[in-house]
């Protein structure tokens, strides 16, 4: 192709040369030649990805560890700060992991893991804190709650601690080594609605997220006696369960869309998507379908070619029944070089992989690693790895709803020697984008509440407009420098 555009060039030269021998020349003022590189109307820009970490609280897996509000402070920058330099956007923080919580709750007493004591006021907004943090960094704060989990125990002979004040003793079933709300009653449904909405009236999270534990599996569930008493309607007393957790899935969005509808509501089920519907009685498919997820974090924790579960499999799957929801993939990072990691995940060529797969997947926006003390351990040298994966700055793409007034295109875009300059209108932040040719896919160089960016490179330049919603104006006309 190049060889054939020389050929033409030169013809072009020879006719306007012979052109000028049998014309007079158009001289300074004439007409010029055509641009030789015109403006086209579609640019490539780079993929926007959502990139997360989960961060534990349940038996303190993540956070905090350590006692004391400076030492839990500390490590919590300390978290952050890593997955900023790595480019991480978005943290799910858990919140509320054993009917607990890491805020002044008017329903569940103060976590455990904050002060060694549960129900004990640790003396400082742990929330507020971790969220300015958080936000500080350019990140998103998602706030993840376990809906139906109070507490477990080692075995069927142990004790569970006391139930909070609040807590009616008949809303909640004991099993062997887990006791939960129960997933049955309308008082549960209406407690968890509760929950959301106190939390997020105080709190300017940017969404709410739930795990894959809603009925727990391995378990005998004895409720014949609520089948009997609310299961009219319902067939069998499987599809009552999931009737139950359909209305306690709906029941959260709409406190949600109806309380701060800028939020979104993600849900992360385990991988195997039947697994899902039979056991935990979980029916993702119709929840993604009605709209009542915003985010899909299907936990894709098997390796590509595993003989029950495998991570392509899973994917394909997924990727089919995402409904109106975006599709992140939630990467078993805690595997990577770990001593029962399995063969797969001793080496890092298993995330490249999983990257692979999931970027050419039309539909996947992006990734969350579980967990966040994985990447700061970088076993076997995996986050050195994940640093290459995400070598390259993106934006966070746009999920749920619009809710922010429509950017408008910045205007006065200029570029004198190396700065490039812009206006932008409401509020906004603006993305600056790099071309090398209007041709090659676009690099981003810049998310800033700033109007100015010092340039070097040749090539063309386009400003955005993103607002708070994550939605992005149209380009301004690329500026060649």
């Amino acid at each position: 192709m190049k060889r054939l555009s020389v050929y033409f060039s030169l013809f072009f030269v020879l006719a306007l040369l012979l052109n000028s021998c049998s014309k007079s020349s158009d001289g300074p003022g004439g007409t010029p030649d055509p641009d030789p590189e015109p403006p086209v109307t579609t640019l490539k820009f780079p993929a926007k990805e959502m990139r997360g970490a989960w961060i534990a609280t349940v038996w303190e897996l993540d956070w905090p560890g350590v006692r004391g509000e400076t030492a839990q402070k500390q490590k919590y920058i300390e978290i952050l700060d890593r997955l900023k330099a790595l480019k991480f956007n978005a943290v799910f923080f858990q919140v509320k992991g054993m009917g607990d919580a890491f805020y002044n709750s008017p329903y569940e007493p103060w976590s455990a893991a904050i002060s060694g004591t549960r129900g004990v006021d640790p003396g400082y907004d742990v929330m507020n804190f971790l969220i300015e943090e958080t936000h500080a960094r350019g990140m998103e704060f998602h706030a993840w709650m376990n809906p139906y989990r109070i507490s477990t125990r080692a075995s069927a002979s142990g004790t569970y601690p006391a139930l909070h004040a609040s807590v009616n003793a008949s809303w909640v079933i004991d099993h062997p080594t887990i006791r939960i709300y129960n997933p049955a009653l309308p008082e549960v449904r209406q407690r968890l609605n509760d929950i959301v909405k106190d939390f997020i009236t105080k709190y300017n999270v940017d969404g709410i997220h739930f795990d894959d534990y809603f009925y727990p599996s391995g378990v005998t569930h004895n409720d014949d006696a609520d089948y009997q008493k609310y299961g009219a309607g319902y067939s069998t007393v499987e599809s009552f369960r999931r009737g139950n957790v359909d209305k306690a899935i709906e029941g959260v969005f709409n406190t949600i869309k109806a309380t701060k509808p800028q939020m979104v509501f993600s849900v992360s089920p385990a991988a195997n998507k039947d697994n899902n519907y039979n056991g935990l009685f979980a029916d993702v498919a119709k929840w993604t379908s009605s709209g009542w997820v915003d985010i899909l974090i299907p936990q894709l924790y098997q390796e590509i070619g595993n003989s029950f579960n495998p991570f392509e499999r899973n994917l394909a799957t997924w990727s089919q029944f995402r409904g109106k929801a975006g599709l992140v993939i939630g990467h078993g990072y805690y595997k990577f070089g770990a001593s029962d990691g399995g063969a797969a995940f001793q080496n890092t060529a298993e995330l490249v992989n999983q990257f692979d797969l999931a970027r050419k997947n039309q539909y996947v926006r992006g990734s969350v690693m579980y967990s966040a003390r994985d990447v700061l351990a970088n076993r076997i040298g995996i986050t050195n790895k994940l640093a290459e994966l995400y070598a390259k700055d993106v934006l966070m793409p746009f999920f749920g709803r619009e809710v922010a007034a429509k950017p408008a295109t910045p205007s006065n875009v200029k570029l004198s020697g190396n700065e490039l300059t812009w206006s932008t209108t409401g509020d906004v932040k603006s993305a600056v984008y790099y071309f090398a040719n209007l041709t090659a896919e676009g690099e981003l160089l810049a998310f800033t509440e700033e109007k100015r960016l010092s340039v070097s490179k040749s090539g063309y330049y386009v400003v955005t407009a993103v607002n708070a919603d994550h939605v992005e104006s149209k380009e301004s006309t690329p500026l060649k420098k």
